[in-house]
């Protein structure tokens, strides 16, 4: 039997795309994380270090969108380039602002600069949808991605962490502008596979979170992404109440190991089941699998608990790509895939929020209710949305255009 990983990688330029987008993305997790790692420690004020990162992540969230919008528009080189160097040089201020001892307007300013950041894993998917449009490749390649975006939150986080400690404070956010610069220049590079340019037509485009697939895929990843700043949350508070702190970060990594091992098995199957009705099963599993996290007592099963919690992430992230993929006029692809890496964006950062409540309000065993909460509205979205979700995208490309 082949191995569907290797048939993917044998298209010419996917290797050095997917490589460079991989080192492209990591200030995703680095970043963000690196703000506040960095700040904390030269400022000695929590709050200012979390108000900066907020400020960052949610504008790029919603900057991102609109970034990827005009590259639908334009091409990937003629907006990456631009954006990633604003984004760059943004860094580097915040970092001379940090190191210098500027007022603290400066380290906002700097920040929301930063935060035109392109979204590389929209990217990413809309060169392998280039590629692999219509073909059973293209799960696998999605799969993929999924398992790579995992992967990146495993080692981005940590590493970002591990440079501000042990070297100093400002070297985790270093290390992500250094990798964002040298990982988009490697990515704008490689011409050969940048998706075309695809014009509707003479009628007035409108954005890709008009349409109702993108719009149900968006809300319910909203949930999905709750689900991991929820387990992050609760399990650092668990731990920490079973009198073993230390043990969070490990117990972390095996929610992340769950998710990694499913994605890759995923990848390699061809299923016959619609999109639709596969989101569906993974969503009721997602649901299942969070409810014995309301019954541990221990480290132990706190981390097999989690692991099994973790099971159905990756098949969710393939399957909503992928209905994003087939259901979104080729136009509007890169848009499509933002919103709803932005829809997993805006669900952690309120998923950090309100666990992080109800664990000071009423213990840490009780801030898993927050992942059987966001599970159930996460599979409620799906089911009522079956309908549309099982359209073909014809009727999305009528919906996206507005006759002059």
């Amino acid at each position: 039997m082949s191995n569907p990983y290797r048939e993917i990688f044998r298209a010419p330029g996917t290797r050095g795309f997917a490589a460079a987008g991989f080192v492209a993305r990591l200030p995703i997790a680095m970043a963000p994380i690196g703000i506040v790692t960095m700040l904390s420690q030269t400022h000695g004020e929590f709050w200012l270090a979390g108000a900066v990162a907020a400020a960052f992540t949610l504008t790029n969230a919603f900057a991102a969108p609109q970034i990827s919008r005009l590259v639908d528009r334009f091409g990937q080189s003629r907006l990456l380039t631009p954006t990633a160097a604003v984004s760059v040089l943004a860094f580097a201020g915040l970092l001379l602002a940090t190191r210098l001892d500027w007022p603290t307007w400066t380290l906002f300013a700097t920040a929301l600069l930063a935060a035109v950041m392109p979204s590389i894993p929209a990217m990413v998917r809309a060169r392998w949808t280039e590629i692999f449009r219509g073909r059973p490749e293209l799960n696998t390649a999605f799969a993929f991605e999924s398992v790579a975006d995992e992967l990146v939150y495993i080692a981005g986080s940590s590493l970002s962490v591990g440079l501000g400690v042990a070297l100093f404070p400002e070297a985790g956010l270093l290390a992500s502008t250094v990798f964002l610069a040298v990982g988009m220049a490697a990515f704008v590079l490689q011409r050969g596979t940048e998706p075309k340019v695809r014009v509707a037509g003479s009628s007035t485009r409108r954005p890709a979170i008009a349409l109702r697939p993108v719009q149900l895929v968006t809300a319910a990843l909203v949930f999905v992404g709750a689900l991991f700043a929820t387990a992050e949350v609760s399990t650092i508070a668990l731990t920490r109440e079973l009198g073993q702190p230390g043990a969070a970060s490990l117990v972390i990594g095996v929610y992340a190991m769950g998710s990694f091992v499913v994605g890759l098995i995923m990848g390699a199957l061809k299923l016959k089941l619609s999109l639709q009705r596969q989101l569906l099963v993974a969503l009721a599993v997602v649901l299942l699998t969070t409810l014995p996290l309301l019954l541990v007592g221990s480290v132990p099963a706190l981390a097999a608990a989690i692991f099994l919690s973790g099971v159905a992430i990756s098949p969710t992230f393939i399957t909503a790509f992928g209905l994003i993929e087939r259901r979104v006029p080729p136009e509007v692809l890169t848009e499509g895939v933002t919103w709803v890496m932005t829809g997993i964006g805006i669900g952690m950062a309120l998923g950090a929020f309100v666990s992080g409540w109800v664990v000071d309000t009423f213990g840490a065993q009780n801030g898993f209710w927050v992942s059987v909460a966001s599970a159930s509205a996460a599979l409620l979205i799906v089911v009522l949305g079956q309908r549309v979700l099982g359209e073909d995208r014809t009727g999305a490309a009528k919906a996206m255009t507005v006759r002059a």
